[in-house]
């Protein structure tokens, strides 16, 4: 039996969503050889789809590189989903508060199947580098956000990730130093990274808890490394932290908890 326009309509639809997954996947821009590729299709086939998702802005093309990446309504549709969350509800309501004490650029990030996924940020009114925006994918080994995940999800899954996607790559140090951060986070209840991802930023994190004791979000700032040293212990510290755990009592987090290795 032919195929009905209704059937050929939704094929193509789950053509282009199978397509976005696959940038999605990726956590990166990429070239049309590296998606089709992770697709699993003809780079011409991907192509003529991009055509369309580029109109619709649910991919962007950068018109120097001609890279591909997840587009403005992507991003959009995603967070719309991710209001109903009261993680993110809550913790966005915190970043003005977060970023005044700190005079830092706050974040909060979420776990998703492509590891942490930045879902909002408030920019500070100091100049600071970084290529780090809403939807942006934070490499695990080398963000404080990833390693404050990492510390306190189920380290299949972990592992999992950083098997699946490239921008995950270990540190120099390896398998060895990668788990000593881990449990320095578990012990301290903070991550802090100094010019691991971007040369002279630096970044501190904290886990936010929900009533099952599951982490549920990562709040933190990102700053220059001069910035951030300067008032490291004195401010930046003890404001994340404050405002994670202010969170996880809100969310019902057991604030009591002992450290949650896994």
């Amino acid at each position: 039996m032919a195929d009905t326009p209704e059937k050929l309509g939704i094929q193509s639809a789950e053509v282009a969503a199978e397509i976005l997954e696959a940038l999605t996947r990726i956590g990166r821009s990429a070239q049309l050889k590296d998606l089709a590729a992770e697709a699993g299709m003809p780079p011409a086939k991907v192509h003529r789809y991009l055509v369309s998702l580029v109109r619709t802005n649910l991919v962007a093309q950068d018109p120097e590189s001609g890279f591909y990446s997840i587009g403005s309504q992507s991003i959009m549709m995603g967070l719309v989903g991710l209001r109903g969350l009261d993680v993110v509800r809550l913790a966005g309501a915190a970043l003005p508060t977060l970023r005044q004490r700190t005079e830092e650029t706050a974040i909060l990030a979420i776990w998703t199947d492509n590891g942490p996924v930045v879902v909002q940020f408030d920019e500070s009114a100091r100049p600071v580098y970084m290529n780090v925006r809403v939807g942006s994918v934070l490499p695990i080994p080398s963000t404080a956000v990833g390693l404050a995940f990492a510390a306190h999800i189920d380290r299949r899954i972990v592992d999992a990730v950083l098997r699946s996607h490239g921008v995950h790559r270990m540190p120099t140090g390896g398998e060895g130093a990668f788990e000593a951060q881990l449990e320095r986070v578990r012990r301290d209840g903070i991550a802090f990274v100094h010019g691991s991802l971007v040369s002279g930023v630096s970044a501190v994190a904290a886990p936010i808890f929900d009533h099952k004791d599951m982490i549920t979000g990562v709040i933190g700032v990102i700053g220059r490394q001069e910035d951030v040293t300067r008032t490291f212990d004195t401010v930046i510290v003890p404001s994340v932290r404050d405002v994670a755990t202010d969170l996880t009592r809100r969310l019902g987090g057991d604030l009591n908890a002992p450290q949650r290795a896994r």
